[in-house]
């Protein structure tokens, strides 16, 4: 699967449910081998199985928007062990899955991934041309 925002985030988006710059936004590393993405009905994070939820990140930090791209800086997965991670996604964090809002599916163009963790660090480069562009 491609880099993609989830249908709901593009809605959430539309109808001021989340705000880039203000919300708190988080990424969690996947292992696709536990959840398959649908991006047209996942809509909150409990829809991505706790045990495909290998790491999570802190509210990513210098989020700017410009010109309809959405970018942060890079974040860092401190002491990761678990699951193969092939994908990251974010969310915007509201602290229950139930309601956290899925923004998008990231599996390519991101360094870090894929990877197994071994204990270490995960560093997480975003694209130089941001994260996504609505």
């Amino acid at each position: 699967m491609a880099n993609a925002l989830f249908d709901k985030a593009r809605e959430g988006f539309l109808s001021g449910q989340i705000n880039w710059s203000s919300d708190n936004i988080k990424a969690v590393l996947v292992d696709t081998a536990l959840y398959t993405p649908s991006l047209t009905t996942n809509q909150y994070l409990s829809d991505i199985a706790s045990g495909a939820r290998v790491a999570t990140s802190a509210n990513l930090a210098s989020k700017t928007v410009t010109n309809g791209v959405a970018d942060a800086a890079d974040i860092t997965f401190a002491a990761v062990t678990g699951a193969s991670v092939e994908a990251i996604v974010l969310y915007k964090d509201t602290g229950t899955a139930g309601t956290s809002r899925l923004i998008c599916y990231i599996d390519s163009g991101v360094g870090g991934i894929p990877i197994t963790p071994n204990g270490g660090d995960i560093a997480t480069a975003w694209n130089a041309s941001g994260i996504f562009k609505l």
